[in-house]
């Protein structure tokens, strides 16, 4: 992990404009998820369509797993912070989810995988996150990639703040993945009892924070822990302030992304730009044209 000399690069910070607490609900064939940005969120927090965080210790909230199931339209990008999650596509592609380990899936004009555990005991964490495309690229040809833990950039601030840059750039690190359409970033940060991490965004992008470990304070607001905060869009802002709040440490993911300002028309595991395209992909799925080509790179 490189350390960063990093100095306030934030002036403006932007506000809290409300949290969110997120729904509990059953996904795939019965596993237990905190839901937190939901589908009414958006037009709000567009590009990005979903948040699930998963996490228990018992083996019979997540061992049922993600059955196969298709996308059209979208990227997934699932990040596992405990555990081990096996991914199969119906192009053939295989590859193990581990330990900080993410996976970057270009659904495109369809892909059917299954996720499902590759444990039968101890802790199951992480995140899913759903990625809108832009409606030029929603036909694109399947892609996915395997991220080790090791493959993630990272760097510590002088302050001690830990970061992963998982998508994007923070502090002249480059993230495992760019994406010039939606412009995605993806932090994973670490703090120190009282230490401050600042990053600095463009003034039109959503952005919104998620505390896993401990609780945080933004934008002159507490945010506790599993709970969703979403920055308010202020054209004199530069970005964003977070600091671990009273005397613990604390853990959040930071994700903010250029909005596409397109038409959103979903159905389930389909995210298009028209009620004719949602009808469409459900036909090409009952006819078995869904998912037969994912390319691994």
């Amino acid at each position: 992990m490189t350390t960063i000399d990093s100095h306030s690069i934030v002036q403006h910070p932007r506000a809290v404009e409300r949290v969110i607490a997120g729904q509990s609900v059953m996904d795939g064939a019965g596993v237990k998820i905190n839901r937190v940005l939901t589908q009414p969120l958006q037009r709000r927090l567009d590009p990005f369509l979903m948040l699930d965080n998963f996490g228990s210790d018992e083996a019979s909230d997540y061992l049922a797993g993600f059955p196969s199931h298709p996308h059209r339209g979208f990227e997934t990008v699932t990040y596992m912070l405990e555990g081990r999650m096996r991914h199969r596509d119906s192009a053939g592609n295989e590859g193990l989810l581990e330990n900080g380990g993410v996976q970057w899936m270009t659904a495109g004009r369809g892909v059917i995988h299954s996720e499902m555990p590759e444990q039968q005991e101890g802790r199951m964490e992480g995140f899913q996150l759903w990625l809108n495309l832009p409606a030029k690229d929603k036909m694109r040809a399947p892609w996915y990639r395997d991220f080790k833990a090791a493959e993630v950039p990272a760097f510590t601030t002088p302050a001690g703040a830990a970061v992963r840059v998982i998508a994007g750039s923070s502090h002249g690190v480059a993230g495992a993945v760019q994406r010039d359409g939606t412009e995605p970033l993806y932090l994973d940060v670490a703090l120190p009892p009282g230490a401050t991490f600042s990053q600095a965004l463009p003034a039109g992008h959503n952005a919104f924070l998620y505390p896993y470990r401990g609780s945080v304070t933004t934008g002159a607001r507490q945010v506790a822990t599993r709970t969703m905060a979403i920055f308010a869009n202020d054209p004199a802002a530069d970005g964003v302030t977070v600091t671990a709040a009273g005397h613990e440490p604390a853990r959040f993911i930071l994700i903010a992304g250029r909005p596409l300002q397109e038409p959103i028309a979903q159905y389930g595991p389909f995210v298009m730009n028209t009620q004719q395209q949602l009808q469409q992909a459900v036909e090409d799925f009952r006819a078995g044209r869904l998912g037969e080509e994912a390319h691994a790179g």
